[in-house]
């Protein structure tokens, strides 16, 4: 029995001491995990509802809505008096496409003499998920069939090219042209 005991005794202290190493090393690797948590990233133009509440439609000009919010993001495709303002924060995600968490969208509509007369916005929960298709568009010309890869090749190699350089020419290994060996003249091995 005694002989027993000393055996187990030695193993059972090597497992107290991998039992106290793990509870010291796991909160430091679970607080490690924070660290590399994702930073959320803002895209589009970050304006805020401060910004824009300054604006009034009827009396604010398209100067007054540059100067406050600057630049739209984009235009109306066929009216230049629509400006569309887009902001988003994107949190990225592992082998995948950021993830959207917030999105705001501002459409401002002048009338032609250039004063905003409407000031719609959008969030999130306005927009539509649209199903990406899988398929891909053929691009012409880059499907060749068996006689092209045949003809395709008709007059690219010219036996005679390299041959100056076997009768004396200035080309190749053996002609006085720049290469390996003494000046690139003579036979010399690389």
């Amino acid at each position: 029995m005694k002989s027993a005991s000393k055996k187990t005794a030695p193993r059972q202290q090597s497992h107290a001491g991998f039992a106290r190493a793990l509870l010291c090393i796991a909160p430091l690797a679970l607080a490690g995990c924070s660290v590399f948590s994702p930073i959320p990233q803002n895209r589009g133009s970050l304006i805020e509802k401060d910004d824009y509440s300054q604006l009034v439609p009827g009396t604010s000009t398209r100067n007054d809505v540059t100067d406050l919010l600057g630049s739209p993001t984009a235009h109306a495709t066929f009216d230049d008096n629509t400006w569309i303002y887009i902001s988003m924060v994107t949190v990225p995600q592992p082998l995948g496409f950021p993830r959207v968490t917030k999105q705001n969208v501002l459409v401002l509509a002048f009338d032609n003499g250039g004063v905003l007369r409407r000031m719609d916005t959008l969030h999130r929960k306005n927009g539509y998920n649209v199903g990406m298709v899988g398929e891909t568009t053929p691009t012409p010309g880059t499907k060749i069939n068996v006689l092209q890869q045949l003809l395709g090749n008709v007059g690219r190699y010219n036996p005679m090219s390299n041959m100056g350089s076997t009768f004396g020419g200035t080309q190749g290994p053996l002609g006085a042209g720049v290469g390996t060996g003494h000046g690139g003249t003579g036979n010399s091995v690389p």
